[in-house]
């Protein structure tokens, strides 16, 4: 078992916050009528990508019916389809649609995580909660020394910084930080909120992709 592998084993077995257990599980027992007939993951959602990447990715944490549903990070759900297509754009993604773990996605030289593994009610976990998940994002941030990060959305910009014991520079979207000699970019999170609002447009997440791709 690689370091990779060893990681999402104890992700996918975690159990230390029990609100988030029991939401999870609630959502993946109860399901969405448009998955009704489909089997729900229902448990902390690993790490995804190329465990010999050099550039990361961080998102918040996997919506109810999306990386919830299907067990993949941004796997399922509206800001998936947009981050996929960006990273497909890129160069990144082989392909540009993100349906179910067997779909034959692959992403190269990245890894695609979160601050918080489980999903939260109203996709909003608690600063304890993210305290408890932070030793994962800790130890993926000390594994190697990342060529560039991605953080998608102020939580996960404050968050990669804290891990790395840097102070963040303020949060907006195309906002860059060194922590030498990594190169950390922030992006407006591809969540509805922000997409269907015209906050955050293709071509805005095509730029800052672009910029970390070619870190």
């Amino acid at each position: 078992m690689n370091w990779f592998e060893a990681l999402n084993s104890e992700i996918t077995e975690c159990r230390r916050c029990p609100r988030l257990v029991e939401w999870r599980e609630k959502v993946a027992s109860e399901k969405r009528r448009a998955f009704e007939n489909e089997l729900y993951w229902g448990r902390p959602v690993p790490c995804f990508g190329d465990p010999q990447g050099t550039r990361l990715i961080v998102g918040l944490a996997p919506a109810a019916h999306g990386a919830n549903r299907t067990g993949r990070m941004f796997t399922g759900d509206r800001s998936g389809d947009w981050l996929y297509r960006a990273l497909h754009r890129a160069g990144i993604a082989n392909q540009a649609r993100s349906v179910s773990v067997n779909d034959g996605l692959e992403v190269c030289d990245a890894v695609i995580a979160a601050v918080c593994h489980c999903a939260p009610p109203d996709n909003k976990p608690t600063p304890s909660e993210i305290s408890n998940c932070s030793d994962y994002l800790a130890r993926l941030l000390r594994h190697r020394t990342w060529r560039s990060i991605l953080c998608l959305g102020l939580i996960s910009w404050n968050q990669v910084h804290r891990e790395l014991g840097s102070k963040a520079p303020k949060f907006a979207h195309g906002a860059e930080s060194q922590v030498d000699p990594m190169r950390l970019i922030a992006s407006y999170h591809p969540s509805q909120q922000n997409t269907f609002t015209g906050r955050l447009t293709e071509e805005m997440l095509d730029a800052v992709v672009k910029a970390w791709a070619s870190a």
